[in-house]
């Protein structure tokens, strides 16, 4: 089944995101709203399998064919938390955002929030074809293991 949320994107622009759905339906209106931890109730069996191995974001290929996103850049969010979001963590917002990106490949959701938005800062700062072509080379890598020891001083999540 698909699911549509309004996410934002480049220079703070509203879109519309596709998913498949994961999680149980009107979740968003129980437990911790929007937030999903890992191993929310919420989430359907099915659909922790979709998440882990990120096939719920297929749909968003039709996203980037639409324009609104990229094949990389930082993960679209939500309006509630760019609303919260300092000068500095604004600036995530000047590329659209991604399939993937360089938060995805150090570590995905299980990099703490605040970490994530740094990592989508460096992005923009550094963006250029190597790095993106390094982002590219290592997603089936962080997609299977959700680590990857890298540029961020050899920073790895625990499990």
């Amino acid at each position: 089944m698909l699911y549509r949320q309004r996410r934002v994107g480049l220079g703070g622009r509203e879109f519309e995101l596709l998913k498949l759905r994961t999680m149980v339906v009107g979740a968003e209106h129980r437990g911790a709203g929007f937030a999903v931890d890992r191993g929310d109730e919420r989430i359907t069996r099915v659909g922790e399998v979709l998440r882990r191995l990120s096939l719920d974001e297929l749909p968003q290929l039709v996203n980037i064919l639409r324009g609104d996103m990229s094949v990389i850049g930082p993960r679209p969010t939500l309006a509630y938390q760019v609303e919260r979001y300092t000068p500095r963590q604004r600036r995530r917002l000047e590329v659209k955002p991604g399939l993937t990106g360089w938060a995805q490949i150090h570590g995905r959701a299980r990099v703490p929030w605040e970490r994530r938005i740094e990592l989508d800062v460096w992005y923009v700062d550094h963006r250029s074809p190597l790095v993106d072509l390094q982002i590219l080379l290592r997603t089936p890598l962080a997609l299977v293991t959700g680590t990857y020891k890298g540029e961020t001083g050899g920073w790895t999540p625990t499990r």
